[in-house]
């Protein structure tokens, strides 16, 4: 029995996945929409979030709409093992409700934060203490809409790019109010929120439109690309250029850093995920997507398999990508290698749970997929690298006075 549009479509028991693979635990599909959005629609689902806390999905589902969904979706708990501590901490609360957002604008990137409005700071006494958690939308028109999660109000509309609005990233750390926006005009701006979402910089260097940015988890470094074979590295504490990463032999179309912010994976028109050293813009290691016989059989070739989204695993040893051969992949770091794949068509964008084994993907006729991912338990080596690799810098490691197989493992250079 087909599911309502909009609803988690539930999977019959016999269809489970082989040992290995992922299963889909939930597929979102849009409704059909009445004729007045025919004019400014557009299908795709270009952008797909969790909240930092894991207790909401947001999905561009097209249509200008975006849906604010509270999580675990309705009927997938028991699917989803991973989600016990979501539920631990919403025990005794009342389930949020879903929201709509109306955007008027095709959405193109979607970027969760909470943070604390500076009205809180300074009255205390009377204003709520806690942290609003935000969502800000990229829009066709070069609008930022930022909303309020829990209540569904707009808050902001910030204006300033040209063009599309591709991506959106907030600065973790110390400073959640401060947003970063990548935009077809060229250019990528910092907006502060607590400043009534004053435009703090303009970042220019880009030749092409730029299609993705991603701020590292210690908010002191930003990747940044465009239609270009390169990307660009940048220091949110001064806001200038650090570096250009060269290596891919097509555009590069996404990008993001590893949890500890020590790893940088870029993914490029070229089937080729990079890893880099950020601080020194070495590259360390290749991943080559070459199409599997059954996407061949299926209509691919290995010249369509173009990269379209990266993503890190929480923990960090993990890594997810989505490719234009119609195949999810979870690459184990250490290997090099996929161990897992899961045939997602006309795949757009993925992302991670917060707290691990969840993937969602969102395709191109407006879906998104819910996948089950492995999960491993963190070595004692691996969680004191994570550890140390926050607080310290490559060239900080190389100076400590430790065995070179050492300083090569805290650095990633045995991967």
């Amino acid at each position: 029995m087909e599911a309502p549009p909009g609803e988690p479509r539930r999977l019959p028991p016999e269809r489970e996945a082989a040992e290995g693979e992922p299963l889909l635990v939930a597929e979102l599909k849009p409704g059909r929409w009445p004729q007045q959005y025919d004019w400014k629609s557009s299908c795709e689902t270009w952008s797909v979030a969790f909240s930092p806390d894991g207790a909401w999905f947001a999905w561009s589902q097209g249509h200008c709409i975006v849906k604010l969904l509270p999580w675990p979706l309705e009927g997938t708990e028991q699917n989803c093992k991973s989600l016990e501590r979501t539920k631990a901490e919403g025990r005794g609360q009342s389930r949020a409700k879903e929201k709509t957002l109306d955007c008027r604008q095709i959405v193109w990137g979607l970027a969760f934060s909470s943070w604390l409005p500076s009205c809180t700071r300074k009255h205390i006494l009377w204003v709520r203490s806690t942290a609003s958690l935000v969502l800000a939308t990229g829009l066709n028109d070069g609008q930022i809409k930022v909303w309020e999660v829990q209540t569904g109000r707009l808050l902001f509309s910030l204006l300033g790019h040209q063009d599309v609005v591709r991506d959106l990233s907030f600065v973790p750390s110390e400073s959640p109010s401060v947003l970063v926006s990548a935009s077809r005009d060229k250019t990528l701006r910092v907006w502060d929120l607590s400043q009534n979402g004053k435009q703090l910089k303009v970042l220019s260097g880009h030749l092409q439109w730029v299609y993705c940015c991603c701020v590292s988890p210690d908010g002191h470094m930003l990747c940044s690309a465009a239609g270009e074979k390169s990307a660009l590295l940048w220091s949110m504490d001064s806001y200038s250029l650090l570096r250009k990463l060269e290596g891919h032999q097509g555009c590069v179309v996404s990008c993001e850093f590893s949890p500890d912010s020590a790893l940088l994976a870029t993914a490029s028109y070229d089937a080729l995920v990079i890893l880099w050293d950020p601080c020194t813009g070495e590259q360390l290691k290749s991943l080559c997507h070459v199409p599997l016989q059954s996407s061949l059989d299926d209509g691919g070739d290995f010249h369509v398999s173009a990269l379209r989204s990266v993503c890190f695993s929480p923990e960090g040893l993990y890594l997810a990508t989505v490719a234009d051969d119609r195949l999810l992949r979870i690459w184990v770091l250490e290997l090099g290698i996929p161990v897992t794949f899961a045939p997602v068509k006309n795949g757009l964008c993925c992302t991670y749970f917060p707290h691990g084994g969840i993937i969602a993907t969102g395709t191109r006729d407006g879906h998104a997929q819910f996948w089950t991912a492995p999960q491993a338990l963190s070595s004692l080596k691996h969680l004191c690298r994570k550890v140390l690799r926050r607080c310290f810098t490559t060239y900080q490691v190389l100076t400590l006075p430790i065995p070179k197989k050492m300083k090569d493992f805290l650095t990633y250079r045995t991967l």
